[in-house]
């Protein structure tokens, strides 16, 4: 019958898609992408430090450049009263409000740069951490990927194999057939189920009496109603 090459070629077919499936689910392949991710999420982490800390320095240099000049104005406001003391409690007090204000810029300037230099050393021992994390996660990877390339060969090698078993079974089937196989395959898998007691094997649906009647008839190839493969009955 012509269903019966189909059959086997699907076994084979099914062999290397179940292999296939093996290999994308091995565990150190599932490592080896776990730890990739985490070294490529340490090299974004690392690349925002350092873009944080090139803004940092900017302002860090901009940050000490006018407090050095805030310095230099509030020595020139101190030299100039002692050089031209106020002769009035109104001088007097102004000149006290601009000293006051320069005085107080300057505090803000120097609390920031403080608060800067914290934010340095977090930021500084934040790399390194990611540094000693990434350089073990590192070691770990080219450990573990020596491991699963041979891993990877010898499973590489066996798909081979089944796909040429698939290959050489596909020979002995219809083109036509192949055709309505692989069609079926894009959205049911398997795409055949057989024939249990009047019901299709692959939902579990029984089936209408024409159909079973046209199963039996053998004149045409048959698809379940409900889920769309392709019934076959086993000789």
């Amino acid at each position: 019958m012509r269903l019966d090459v189909l059959w086997q070629f699907m076994q084979v077919d099914m062999e290397a898609d179940r292999f296939e499936n093996k290999m994308r689910q091995s565990e150190n392949r599932q490592k080896l992408i776990k730890q990739r991710s985490f070294l490529m999420e340490q090299q974004t982490n690392m690349k925002k430090l350092e873009n944080d800390v090139a803004v940092m320095q900017d302002r860090l240099e901009a940050v000490r450049d006018e407090a050095q000049r805030l310095e230099k104005v509030l020595s020139g406001l101190c030299a100039e009263i002692e050089a031209n003391p106020p002769k009035t409690v109104e001088e007097a007090d102004k000149r006290a409000e601009s000293v006051q204000k320069v005085a107080d810029a300057l505090s803000r300037y120097e609390q920031e740069l403080q608060k800067m230099r914290k934010d340095a050393e977090v930021k500084d021992r934040q790399q390194k951490e990611i540094r000693v994390r990434a350089a073990k996660t590192k070691a770990n990877y080219d450990a573990l990927k020596q491991v699963y390339d041979k891993e990877y060969k010898a499973d590489t090698e066996e798909l081979q194999k089944l796909r040429a078993r698939i290959d050489e079974e596909a020979k002995k089937v219809e083109p036509s057939l192949l055709e309505r196989y692989g069609s079926i395959k894009q959205h049911c898998t398997p795409p055949m189920a057989k024939l249990v007691e009047g019901q299709c094997s692959g939902c579990f649906m029984s089936l209408p009496s024409a159909t079973l009647l046209e199963l039996k008839n053998g004149e045409r190839i048959v698809e379940c109603d409900n889920c769309g493969r392709i019934i076959y009955i086993e000789e």
